[in-house]
C-alpha cells in the first residue's frame, strides 16, 4: 500500500484509497485486522491524525469496523447489499437532481430495469413478496390516503416486485431506480395521475406474478410505463404553458 506525497490529493484520501484498493483486490480479507494507527502512520510517513481521518473515510464507506479493548482495532468489514443500499440510493438521488436528468430519460431507465426483473420475479417471488404487494395495493385503494403516503406505498410495491426476482445484484442496482428515480417521478405526476388506474395496473402485475405469468406482468408494466410517460409529458406541457403565460397583473 502506497501513496504519492507529491500529489495534490488529500493525504488521508490517498491512504483511504490505498487501503480500499487492497481490500477490493483481495489483499486484505474480511475480519483482517488493519495495522495500528502508529504503524500506518509510520508506513505512510504521515501524522496519526491523517491516518485517523483516513480510517474515518473507510468507516463511512462501511469498509471497516472498529473494536475496543485489548484485542481491538480496525478490521475489514464484510459489506452487505443491505449496507450499500442507503449510499446507492443517496448517490442516485443526487446524480438525478444535480444533473437535471429529464423525466423521460429517468422513466425509460427505471422501467427498462424493472421489466427485466419481472420474468425472474414471476418464477421466484415468495408468498411474502406477494403479500407485501397486495398490502400496498389495499393501502393505495384507501380514499383518505395522502399523496405522500401513496407515493411511499408506490415505492414499496415496486420494491417488492424487484426483490421478488431473488437476485441481490439486481435488487442493489434497482434500489437507485426505484427508490431514487420513482420519488422524483412521483413529484411530477402525483397531482395528475388516476389512482384507480394505478391500482388496477398494480393489481394486474401482482396477479401475473401470483399466476407465474411473466408476459402478463410485462404487458402491465409496459402500460404503466406509457401512462407514466403520458402524465410526465402533460405535466411538462402545463408547466411550460404557465411559464410562457404573460403577466397581466401590472
Amino acid at each position: 500500500m502506497k501513496i504519492d506525497p507529491k500529489s495534490s490529493a488529500d493525504l488521508s484520501a490517498q491512504i483511504a484509497k490505498s487501503i480500499r484498493d487492497a481490500i477490493i483486490n483481495g489483499e486484505m480479507d474480511v475480519d483482517t485486522r488493519l495495522p495500528s494507527e502508529a504503524e500506518l502512520s509510520e508506513q505512510f510517513d504521515v501524522s496519526r491524525p491523517t491516518v485517523r481521518e483516513a480510517l474515518k473515510r473507510l468507516a463511512a464507506q462501511n469498509l471497516i469496523r472498529t473494536q475496543r479493548g485489548a484485542s481491538g482495532g480496525a478490521f475489514v468489514r464484510r459489506l452487505s447489499y443491505q449496507d450499500a443500499y442507503a449510499n446507492h440510493i443517496t448517490t442516485s438521488t443526487l446524480l438525478l437532481s444535480m444533473n437535471a436528468v429529464d423525466f423521460e430519460t429517468a422513466c425509460e431507465a427505471r422501467y427498462a430495469l424493472e421489466r427485466a426483473c419481472a420474468p425472474l420475479s414471476a418464477v421466484r417471488r415468495t408468498p411474502d413478496h406477494l403479500a407485501t404487494m397486495r398490502a400496498e395495493i389495499h393501502r393505495q385503494s384507501q380514499p383518505g390516503l395522502s399523496d405522500e403516503s401513496f407515493c411511499d406505498s408506490d415505492v414499496a410495491f415496486h420494491r417488492a416486485l424487484v426483490d421478488g426476482a431473488d437476485n441481490p445484484v439486481l435488487s442493489y442496482q434497482l434500489a437507485g431506480a426505484v427508490e431514487a428515480m420513482q420519488p422524483l417521478m412521483n413529484m411530477i405526476t402525483f397531482t395528475a395521475r388516476n389512482r384507480e388506474m394505478i391500482v388496477g395496473l398494480h393489481t394486474r402485475i401482482a396477479d401475473a406474478l401470483d399466476e407465474k405469468e411473466p408476459a402478463l406482468a410485462d404487458t402491465a408494466l409496459a402500460e404503466l410505463t406509457a401512462y407514466t410517460l403520458q402524465l410526465g409529458e402533460e405535466a411538462m406541457a402545463a408547466r411550460d404553458a404557465r411559464t410562457a403565460k404573460p403577466d397581466t397583473t401590472s
